[in-house]
């Protein structure tokens, strides 16, 4: 009796202990991406060249001069050729609808079949296939949307997604990401003449932009924050290294001082 009594209760214990905890939810919206993925390709842009440009043993206005011209010039580029892309892929998507939907209106048999044997080679069985598209006939938009993602693998356009929109957010996380590591140079003009100084506070900054965007980028993809944030610094550190090692080999060695 006791152990029937004490099974329910272990029974409920071991339910417990063997379920998995949920994973956890990517941080949602195309907007936070592009604001997350332009300000990391910024400041590892601005950085570089700052290590380049100090390596060369430039003044701090030579740095601030390259530094906002280049930012600028590549901000413009990254943020049209995000609307670029967006356009593209929203065209793209609008016209593969619009075929799919030709031939749900004028070859739905065809159409039900291939949908059916796509559900097949994903492991449903004859029947629940037949079934499932017999349901899905009866709403000619959902069995289109449903053939662009199961079979073309898009999604169907929306028509509130606005191309420039994306490009301008790009554009603007561009130049402002992009600013921190030549912001040192700035707040450090009236304390210090020191250009490696100058260096050190930017690199300060692009570690801690880096690291703040490392962690955005886990909250996105789901992933565990300080490693996130470890490979984007490892990241910005290698990118950095690179172009202060060209920067002093083409001054030191090449002799381009002249």
């Amino acid at each position: 009796m006791a152990d029937s009594e004490n099974g329910a209760p272990l029974l409920q214990h071991s339910v417990t202990n063997n379920q998995k905890e949920r994973p956890r939810e990517p941080w949602k919206g195309e907007t936070v991406k592009s604001i997350v993925y332009a300000g990391l390709d910024a400041i590892l842009t601005s950085f570089s060249l700052i290590a380049s440009i100090s390596a060369g043993r430039l003044t701090s206005v030579d740095v601030l001069v390259l530094g906002f011209s280049n930012l600028v010039a590549d901000g413009i580029s990254m943020g049209f050729g995000d609307f670029v892309s967006s356009s593209t892929e929203k065209d793209v998507a609008m016209k593969e609808r619009s075929v799919t939907a030709w031939d749900v209106e004028n070859r739905r048999r065809i159409q039900e079949q291939e949908l059916i044997r796509q559900y097949e080679a994903l492991g449903m069985n004859s029947g629940d296939a037949s079934q499932i598209v017999g349901i899905l006939s009866k709403y000619p938009e959902i069995l289109v949307d449903e053939k662009m993602t199961t079979e073309k693998g898009l999604l169907p356009p929306e028509e509130k997604e606005k191309p420039w929109k994306n490009g301008l957010i790009t554009f603007a996380s561009f130049i402002i990401f992009g600013c921190a590591p030549i912001l040192a140079y700035i707040i450090l003009i009236p304390f210090t003449k020191n250009q490696s100084v100058k260096f050190a506070g930017a690199c300060v900054l692009s570690a801690l932009s880096l690291a703040l965007l490392g962690v955005a980028k886990a909250k996105i993809a789901g992933q565990n924050y300080a490693v996130s944030a470890g490979i984007t610094l490892l990241n910005g550190a290698i990118a950095g290294a690179a172009a202060y090692a060209i920067g002093w080999t083409l001054w030191n060695v090449a002799g381009l001082e002249a």
